[in-house]
């Protein structure tokens, strides 16, 4: 496989009439983060343009990066961010639901550090992590979750049903997007999924990407922008049922799905329907729903264009905060990349490293009261509310923070919101 390449048919219904719906700056990988020692390497950018099979209705990128590229060595860990509190509600609520006991068998797709797992090893159940990001599957092997660093595929969901038996739950969170063979994925789910068993996964829902203007959560590992009719339908083609949809604010807006095998025991829940209902209300099978997204994306970045050629006049300093892979393509989209001084974030593993591409560095937050930036651009926008909480300090010396999302947002001490 060449480090890119493109598709010509939808990943959930194979049919090829594909509409270009969101044009977007090509970019290097999202979480690219680079030393010092490697500022002078070329970073390759790919396509993030986003298309809408006119059959099925699914958006979706068309370019798909080599896995390798993207999860050899990966910079995110879950059990770093903000979601633990999530994933603890999360595995209590999948627990109950589903009457687990000690001695269940849950495997984790995409595991990442085990962070998820966790909750369900803590109750004496038996887990199994999988996570293709190396350096990330022996952190959790390391930390006591026993994790296969591979690709989930068929032949590994066979021997791991011959070794361990066929799963009680298999959850896969924000990475039944990530992959480019989905109907592959979704066999070798089934394969490994006992007769009573539930597959569990959440995704981000587009809808709220739309709704919200969530332009970070668009980056090369998320291949798949869902909405719930054609998941209920690709699901049912391979062999499976989609029982319960529920909606839920983590990441910006997501949906947690839960599914079994045809014909098995659980009733389907209203939700299915009433979101199916609420989709076609908005039109988002439709291509206009995704163009009128794109132009008040062009609105937001002529606001921004506007904010920052005043500053460029005024001789302001400007900076941001957040490393986050999502931050990406909001400095290429909203043609940042050549104005901020610096990056600050929290995370010291992501400190003294370079931005993707324009190789901006990445500093402690302490900076912000060290250097008192004029104005501090958000690029981790899931926690742009802490972040502004946390650090009312800089904002009392007369920093501002900017926001992008679902409107672009001057925030300071006194004035609390400033719309532009």
């Amino acid at each position: 496989m060449k480090q890119a390449y493109r598709r010509a048919s939808c990943r959930l219904c194979e049919q090829k009439d594909l509409h270009l719906v969101v044009a977007m700056p090509s970019t290097p990988i999202g979480g690219d983060f680079v030393s010092e020692d490697k500022l002078e390497e070329e970073q390759e950018l790919y396509p993030l343009d986003l298309h809408q099979c006119a059959d099925c209705g699914h958006v979706q990128l068309l370019d798909v990066v080599d896995p390798k590229v993207l999860f050899s060595h990966y910079t995110y860990f879950s059990g770093s961010t903000g979601l633990i509190n999530h994933f603890a509600e999360y595995a209590d609520n999948v627990i109950k639901n589903n009457n687990l006991s000690t001695g269940s068998f849950i495997v984790d797709i995409g595991s990442n550090d085990g962070a998820f797992l966790q909750f369900f090893k803590q109750k004496g159940m038996k887990v199994l992590g999988i996570d293709p990001a190396e350096n990330v599957a022996q952190f959790a092997n390391d930390s006591g979750i026993k994790t296969v660093p591979a690709m989930f595929e068929f032949n590994l969901s066979q021997k791991i049903k011959e070794d361990y038996g066929p799963a009680d739950v298999i959850t896969a969170n924000n990475v039944f997007a990530h992959t480019d063979d989905m109907i592959g994925m979704a066999k070798s789910v089934k394969n490994l999924l006992a007769e009573n068993g539930v597959f569990s996964f959440e995704v981000s829902y587009l809808l709220d990407v739309v709704d919200k203007m969530l332009l970070g959560t668009i980056f090369h590992e998320h291949l798949c922008y869902h909405t719930v009719k054609p998941l209920a339908s690709f699901l049912q083609r391979q062999g499976m049922e989609l029982i319960d949809v529920k909606r839920v604010p983590i990441q910006g807006g997501s949906l947690i799905c839960t599914a079994q095998l045809a014909g098995g025991k659980r009733k389907k829940s209203s939700s299915v329907d009433e979101l199916i209902k609420l989709e076609e209300e908005k039109g988002v099978y439709q291509i206009k729903y995704l163009e009128e997204f794109s132009q008040k994306l062009s609105s937001a970045k002529t606001k921004v264009n506007n904010l920052i050629s005043d500053f460029k006049k005024q001789g302001k300093t400007i900076a941001a905060f957040g490393a986050a892979r999502g931050g990406t393509l909001l400095t290429y989209y909203f043609g940042l990349g050549k104005y901020l001084d610096y990056i600050v974030d929290d995370d010291p593993r992501k400190q003294t490293t370079y931005s993707p591409g324009y190789h901006i560095p990445v500093v402690p937050t302490s900076a912000l009261y060290e250097r008192s930036p004029d104005y501090v651009f958000i690029l981790a926008w899931v926690h742009s509310k802490s972040i502004i909480k946390n650090n009312r300090g800089y904002l009392e010396h007369g920093g501002k923070f900017i926001t992008f999302f679902p409107e672009v947002k001057i925030i300071g001490h006194i004035n609390k919101e400033i719309s532009t």
